[in-house]
């Protein structure tokens, strides 16, 4: 609670600044609009934007959600099955550096403008961060507790959720936040690949009639969806998943 008042009260502050700094030292707007004509343009185009904002909040929680079920189980596949890991790892490693243009175009190739290359985009940014923190987290757990709750005959599974799963949910956690974030950018990308609402397509047509107050306006509902999305999922973990790997 403390650091959620600090931040809201770093962000007010931050506010007042850009609101009495820009106009007072005449910075071009070019380089940074004042926050009037911003939160005007904000109004101007509310309805739109709030559509926007929801058909990629839609696009980067599914997205999100897929990257969550296939991630963790590839981490803890890669965790028990090492010739898994040697073989298939290096070939998720590798997809990574394809420059998310390319693959995003491939995608849109495979199926069509349509929300479903939108989401798969999403999903195939957040899914490598949490399938490897899945897999260092299982590899925290604490090999003398696993042998004593063999010994005490637990099965496979016992272990797995008492000891391996909980060692491992908090770098889960982590990769959970990092893989958040790069739904909304996978989200917002494919957008410009075409489409008639979304954040991508406004900050796209924003950027083509250089409209610099109307890019700040993105630019602000985008990081406040983020943040949004981040809190929740810091929420989550304070509630669920208090204690920290050692």
């Amino acid at each position: 609670m403390l650091a959620s008042l600090k931040i809201l009260i770093g962000a007010v502050v931050l506010m007042l600044l850009w609101a009495v700094a820009v106009p007072a030292l005449s910075v071009p707007d070019r380089y940074l609009p004042a926050l009037g004509p911003i939160m005007r343009n904000a109004l101007e185009v509310g309805p739109e934007l709030l559509a926007s904002t929801l058909r990629t909040a839609t696009e980067a929680v599914l997205g999100f959600l897929l990257a969550i079920v296939f991630g963790v189980a590839s981490g803890i596949a890669f965790a028990k099955v090492r010739w898994l890991e040697r073989s298939v790892l290096p070939i998720f490693v590798a997809l990574q550096t394809i420059p998310i243009i390319a693959f995003g175009a491939i995608v849109v190739i495979w199926f069509g403008n349509t929300l479903i290359s939108k989401v798969f985009i999403s999903f195939f940014l957040a899914f490598f961060p949490i399938a490897v923190s899945t897999l260092h987290g299982m590899r925290t757990s604490d090999p003398q507790r696993i042998d004593l709750f063999r010994s005490f005959g637990a099965s496979a599974g016992k272990v797995f959720r008492m000891v391996e799963l909980p060692s491992a949910l908090p770098n889960i956690m982590v990769g959970l936040k990092t893989g958040l974030s790069l739904a909304l950018v996978g989200a917002i990308v494919g957008e410009w690949f075409g489409d008639t609402v979304g954040l991508g397509v406004m900050l796209l047509q924003a950027l083509y009639f250089e409209d610099v107050v109307r890019v700040w306006v993105l630019i602000i509902a985008t990081g406040l969806l983020g943040s949004a999305f981040y809190g929740v999922v810091s929420l989550f973990e304070r509630k669920f998943v208090w204690w920290r790997s050692e």
